[in-house]
């Protein structure tokens, strides 16, 4: 059990990780793996993912979708996404979607960690971070996927098109638009 102790010392709760963070504590690492999950210290996401719950007054909390996504992927070039964004730059959608899209360079695939499902996306280019412009961008590039009405978008789009930064929109349909939504914008700005 001493071994044991050693493993438990470098696991930090909330934290996610992979098998091989983890590796250099223990020299029977599956052995203490299968012992600490079957316990609660250690929850499995996926095969040679885990992650240490927090315990708090609902339960055991579960990390952060860019905590998994970044041991997951073995970096931080990734940048999370849904259509439920969309709902909040003002364009009339309104549905409620149960999936998230993970623009990243390496993957492209359905992923499931822990109780949830990731859609990597390989994107050759992607924002650092979300902006509304870029979330216009990004609805044009789905617009075929979404529920709504297609033409109500984007007579929605030409009424409220003030209400963004031109400029912007404009450089994030050129460098991540589309054929479909650089046209649109073009014609719109």
């Amino acid at each position: 059990m001493y071994k044991l102790d050693n493993l438990k010392k470098s696991i930090r709760k909330g934290q996610v990780y992979r098998r091989e963070d983890l590796a250099k504590s223990s020299k029977s690492i599956d052995r203490d793996l299968a012992i600490l999950v079957q316990e609660g210290s250690l929850k499995k996401l996926a095969q040679g993912l885990y992650y240490a719950p927090k315990k708090t007054v609902f339960g055991d909390s579960v990390p952060e979708d860019k905590d998994v996504i970044k041991k997951y992927l073995k970096g931080d070039d990734f940048l999370i996404t849904s259509p439920n964004y969309y709902n909040s730059i003002g364009l009339g959608t309104t549905q409620l979607y149960n999936s998230k899209s993970i623009y990243n360079h390496k993957k492209h695939e359905d992923v499931k960690l822990g109780n949830k499902v990731y859609q990597f996306r390989r994107k050759s280019k992607f924002p650092k971070q979300l902006s509304s412009e870029y979330l216009v961008i990004d609805l044009l590039n789905n617009l075929k996927s979404l529920e709504e009405d297609e033409q109500t978008l984007l007579h929605n789009l030409k009424s409220k098109v003030q209400q963004f930064n031109k400029e912007l929109l404009k450089k994030n349909a050129d460098r991540y638009g589309s054929i479909k939504a650089k046209k649109i914008i073009n014609e719109l700005v």
